[in-house]
């Protein structure tokens, strides 16, 4: 397909981005070309908006950034053979060598050599995008177009929660940005027995309790531990799934967590922290998991049944705008008063 197309280019180092008329991508033979019908907006991308330390070092400008993306496939390359012109997709951001030791023994979410659709490659912020045919999902027709741009992080959610038992166990949610609150109605979803969520925010503490939150606790106001402790009859959360990266909130996951008990780590602190090594994880026994990105492609499946299952992740899209309005969503973004914000070209 010839033509141009709006986009939202980062086209220089330096905070911000601008809309630009570009050349619509042309698919490689291995490629298929998406006209985008919905576009969401990740922590990723306000670190690539607001030009801070990690941007500065990995992103290359200019290009065109975003990630989360539904739209229908236009056009397909030579070599293409599962993905159909017509077909409703999302695409899995991670690109992956399908070489390395992990890619072979089924761990290709830990790639040695993956690259990122907006952060390495072009993105999707933009009228259409083109993406290899295997990080094409196909999207059942009934998935809305908003709902089904927001599974690559949705994802995250889904792979951190089901990184262990789940079903019939007490669990603690810490920071409910968008990840966090995915992960209380995945939960909930799932069967747990209850679902605690703690952060400092009390915008995003009230979507915690509108996707099943039973307890949301403000840790500047309580003592979460203390807090979670008492609504276990002191014996602590059978899961603690850690979403923040904040060190004081992984400190008190630590904590909060029952003798033998789950704790999966999503969150990404900004520097090296320090943990009570022997008390919190050796004498307690604790189970620590390291949580990246989605399991290619268990999770996109695992995704799908939960949707069949009456999954509903509504709540967590709080704002929509136009494509040309993506300053106002990124400032909506970096306020903290919001859940999902999704763009529409």
């Amino acid at each position: 397909m010839q033509g141009t197309m709006k986009a939202v280019i980062k086209p220089s180092p330096g905070p911000g981005a601008e809309i630009a008329i570009v050349p619509i991508p042309q698919p490689g033979p291995k490629d298929v070309l998406i006209k985008v019908r919905a576009a969401s907006i990740c922590g990723t991308d306000v670190h690539i908006y607001t030009w801070d330390p990690w941007a500065q070092a990995r992103i290359k400008p200019p290009i065109i950034f975003g990630h989360e993306v539904a739209g229908d496939v236009i056009e397909v390359g030579s070599e293409v053979t599962r993905v159909k012109v017509g077909d409703y997709v999302s695409a899995e951001s991670h690109v992956v060598c399908g070489a390395c030791h992990q890619c072979l023994t089924g761990q290709g979410h830990v790639c040695q050599n993956f690259k990122i659709l907006g952060v390495d490659l072009p993105g999707v912020f933009a009228e259409y995008v083109a993406i290899p045919e295997a990080n094409a999902w196909k999207n059942a027709k009934n998935v809305p177009s908003e709902i089904a741009s927001i599974q690559d992080p949705l994802g995250n959610a889904i792979h951190t929660v089901f990184s262990g038992e789940i079903t019939g166990n007490t669990v603690a949610v810490l920071g409910c940005g968008p990840i966090g609150v995915l992960a209380v109605a995945v939960s909930r979803t799932a069967g747990a027995a209850s679902v605690f969520a703690t952060d400092i925010n009390d915008y995003r503490l009230g979507l915690a309790r509108k996707m099943g939150a039973a307890l949301a606790v403000n840790s500047r106001e309580t003592d979460p531990v203390e807090a979670i402790l008492k609504a276990t009859n002191g014996l602590g959360v059978d899961v603690v799934l850690e979403m923040s990266g904040n060190p004081t909130a992984v400190r008190q996951g630590f904590k909060m967590l029952r003798n033998g008990g789950r704790i999966s780590l999503l969150g990404i602190p900004s520097r090296p922290m320090e943990l009570d090594l022997a008390n919190d994880i050796v004498f307690k026994g604790a189970i620590v998991h390291g949580i990246t990105g989605r399991r290619l492609y268990d999770t996109w499946y695992k995704m799908a049944g939960l949707f069949r299952a009456g999954l509903d992740v509504r709540p967590a899209i709080t704002h929509r705008f136009r494509l040309d309005q993506f300053e106002e969503g990124m400032q909506v973004m970096i306020s903290g008063n919001s859940g999902k914000v999704v763009l529409f070209p």
